[in-house]
């Protein structure tokens, strides 16, 4: 038999699946659902906002986690300085509070500049979601910074000198060996720092972005239901969580993580 279909035969995986199907069933047959049509196309916008915001700040997030790590295993001290004490302040500090700093702080200056107010960026400044973005960006660069820190001084000394001895630039010896090898390393935290990033988008609901979390307390404050919008949440998520786990362990596969 196919080990693969060994592992979902095991009993307790069959107890689980049984479990699952069961609340499903009783939460079709014995629970309100008659408000979701009516609700779907902003659930789907919702959900559209949600992946949108978790693709860019991720992005974004692992583009700025590259320097910094890299700073940190190898700079000099007026670039690994910054960069530790930069990693330490977003780690150390919640989430919501880098947001609400962001919109609510730094936010409400910008509108004592009339400069800022007629310029071109007004628009964008006055809105919520560029907000959320820098702060989901600058957390995902925090937390991933410090793995990109530990993936870079962690590629063997030998290759680098490999590389210097076959006569590779500084450069050349980064892109080619350095940075991939420490992204080989880092790749099975990335999926995870993925997955708590996708958790975190729900907080910019906070600051009025309408995301997924949004449209679901919408829901709750217009037909006084608790149980069935979040049960609908939770049921979003894990299919999304489990989407971005599939998609790690293909390119995991694809790209295998190798030893030290």
């Amino acid at each position: 038999m196919n080990p693969d279909a060994r592992r979902w035969n095991e009993p307790h995986r069959l107890v689980l699946m049984a479990i699952a199907v069961g609340i499903v069933l009783f939460a079709a047959y014995n629970m309100r659902w008659d408000w979701l049509p009516r609700y779907s196309g902003k659930l789907v916008s919702g959900v559209g906002t949600t992946l949108w915001l978790l693709f860019l700040t991720s992005v974004l997030g692992f583009l700025l986690a590259v320097p910094l790590g890299l700073a940190q295993a190898a700079g000099p001290v007026w670039l690994s300085a910054p960069a530790r004490a930069f990693c330490t302040v977003i780690r150390g500090t919640p989430l919501l509070l880098q947001l609400w700093l962001l919109y609510y702080g730094l936010g409400s200056l910008f509108a004592y500049w009339p400069e800022i107010r007629q310029s071109w960026a007004w628009p964008y400044l006055r809105s919520a979601w560029p907000y959320g973005v820098l702060a989901l960006t600058m957390s995902f660069a925090g937390y991933e910074g410090e793995v990109m820190r530990g993936a870079f001084a962690g590629v063997p000394k030998g290759e680098l000198e490999a590389a210097r001895a076959y006569g590779m630039s500084p450069w050349t010896s980064f892109r080619r060996i350095w940075l991939p090898r420490a992204i080989h390393r880092a790749l099975p935290t990335l999926a995870g720092e993925t997955v708590l990033q996708l958790k975190a988008t729900p907080l910019v609901a906070t600051i009025t972005v309408v995301d997924v979390y949004a449209i679901i307390s919408r829901v709750r404050q217009d037909t006084y239901l608790t149980y069935e919008p979040l049960l609908l949440l939770a049921l979003i998520y894990m299919l999304l969580t489990g989407v971005l786990v599939l998609a790690f362990r293909w390119l995991e596969a694809k790209v295998p993580v190798k030893g030290g």
